[in-house]
């Protein structure tokens, strides 16, 4: 949210909004449970957008929650990731019923999705969702299928979560509905985050010689300054699931791998690589 905000009025002037998270979550919280229970109003679309916007004006405009799928309790059921997702976004559907939804979503592998989520969790949750689910069998290609069957005209855009470091730029372009060459602010954050100072320097530095570089060159540059001043552990996940052995870690992430390679051959999913 804070990568969005510092390009809003690059975003505005192409025709993008980029409204403060409080100006929406918790009315579109409301009036969406509220379509669970009756029709919206003719006009509910209007002021919708009238209190979002307020004297904002575009096209096109970015809403950010990570909780629109439900809260980080409500995201896995079994083996189905998100369970609620296609009525939350038949929600959103109802209230904007003119407008295109697009959806931008971040995957992850289940080795690390699955401890993040049960971080916060207690003992009971906890012992609950890893008696019944595999995380070898988890699959993000099927929560897709259930939205586009769901949805069938809606843009889906995703990305890796590990790849992030590599391609938040490019993420961010894509939010913006920006060329390929456009420059944004805070696209090498995630590198900073997972690299030495000086590695940042010196790849800023070098970014700063060669201008003429393209996206493509770019994330080959990025990647061998991460293979050379990478802080370790900030790479490195504390996973904290005893039974896990790094073997079948190495399973989990063969069956991500092998997901996502699916997600990407799938039509209307753009599937964003470094």
């Amino acid at each position: 949210m804070k990568a969005l905000l510092r390009n809003k009025e690059d975003f505005l002037a192409r025709g993008t909004a980029v409204p403060g998270p409080a100006k929406y979550r918790t009315l579109l919280k409301d009036c969406m449970a509220a379509t669970q229970t009756g029709e919206p109003s003719e006009d509910s679309r209007d002021l919708l957008w009238d209190a979002i916007l307020e004297e904002e004006t575009a096209k096109r405009v970015i809403l950010s929650n990570p909780h629109f799928f439900g809260s980080q309790r409500d995201a896995l059921e079994g083996q189905r990731l998100y369970p609620e997702a296609e009525d939350r976004i038949l929600s959103l559907k109802a209230l904007f019923p003119d407008d295109q939804i697009h959806l931008f979503l971040a995957i992850r592998s289940p080795a690390g999705f699955l401890p993040k989520l049960l971080e916060k969790a207690g003992a009971g949750r906890r012992n609950a969702v890893l008696s019944e689910t595999n995380p070898q069998d988890l699959r993000w290609s099927a929560l897709i299928s259930r939205i586009t069957t769901a949805i069938p005209d809606i843009a889906i855009t995703l990305w890796c979560y590990e790849d992030l470091p590599l391609i938040w730029a490019q993420v961010l372009r894509e939010f913006g509905n920006l060329d390929e060459d456009s420059k944004v602010k805070g696209g090498l954050d995630m590198l900073a985050d997972v690299m030495s100072a000086e590695g940042m320097r010196r790849l800023r530095h070098y970014m700063h010689q060669h201008p003429e570089l393209t996206e493509a060159h770019k994330k080959r540059v990025f990647t061998a300054f991460l293979d050379k001043y990478a802080q370790e552990d900030q790479l490195e996940e504390d996973l904290d699931i005893a039974d896990w052995t790094p073997a079948f870690i190495d399973q989990i992430d063969a069956a991500y791998d092998a997901d996502v390679y699916q997600l990407g051959q799938t039509p209307g999913v753009k599937l964003l690589c470094p």
